[in-house]
């Protein structure tokens, strides 16, 4: 691990002793919150007895697939807008103000045209994080060295070529940030989604738990979806550092 690793590590650790500290000294009442030590307990003897299962499977089947329609669909247009300049001063205005729009309130629609199921939430899952992966895409494309084109032309290299030697290596790192995003926007949607608006999955479980005042599961199931989600996303970055160097970055 790098040094700036271990700063972060430290860092969280340090946060993490002070929140057990409060919660110990009744600087934070036991009703609002537990100590994070209680909250880990907690998280392990729901895993152990397997309560978790049904509604761990439900949702990240939903955030799986809302992702991967975000990373591949995400790419695909952002590759068709910057190709159309035309088309991408249109959508520019539509892209900077997203994640304004309450995706919400379609909810109900949606009902009506993919029924009361889990494509809904998919579908907001989705919504949420598919911009994301488009702004990024464009950013990478908008950054590809001119005279490596240049240079490809004059070789007479074929548009596949082009693509898979310059243009992806090129806009890797940008790519790598949308994908990192749009994990982090699918559980947002997904998860906000079954918060509000489902039967089943982690969202549900917590809302259910907080309205019963059972603040053992809610704080497990939240520190279970943070612990996953920062695994998701170290393990994308440490990837991402790998084919960096690979490349001859730094």
């Amino acid at each position: 691990m790098t040094k700036l690793g271990w700063i972060r590590l430290g860092i969280i650790a340090a946060c993490v002793g002070l929140l057990e500290l409060a919660c110990r000294m009744a600087w934070i009442k036991k009703a609002t919150m537990i100590p994070p030590s209680e909250m880990a307990q907690s998280l392990w003897r729901l895993l152990i007895v397997g309560k978790l299962n049904a509604d761990i499977a439900s949702t990240l089947g939903n955030v799986g697939i809302a992702f991967l329609l975000c990373v591949s669909a995400g790419f695909a247009l952002g590759v068709v807008v910057h190709s159309l300049p035309r088309l991408r001063r249109v959508l520019d205005p539509l892209l900077a103000t997203w994640y304004a729009v309450p995706f919400f309130v379609f909810y109900p629609i949606f009902i009506v045209i993919f029924g009361l199921n889990r494509l809904p939430i998919i579908v907001i899952g989705f919504l949420f994080g598919v911009v994301a992966m488009i702004v990024n895409t464009l950013n990478g494309l908008d950054r590809i060295p001119q005279v490596l084109l240049k240079t490809a032309r004059l070789h007479r290299m074929s548009p596949l070529a082009v693509a898979l030697k310059i243009k992806l290596p090129s806009a890797l790192p940008y790519l790598f940030t949308g994908v990192k995003l749009s994990v982090a926007y699918s559980f947002i949607g997904v998860i906000a989604s079954e918060f509000i608006l489902s039967g089943g999955g982690l969202g549900y479980s917590i809302a259910y738990a907080y309205n019963n005042f059972d603040n053992r599961t809610m704080y497990a199931l939240m520190l279970f979806i943070l612990l996953l989600v920062g695994t998701i996303n170290a393990v994308l970055h440490v990837w991402e550092q790998r084919l960096i160097v690979k490349r001859g970055g730094r």
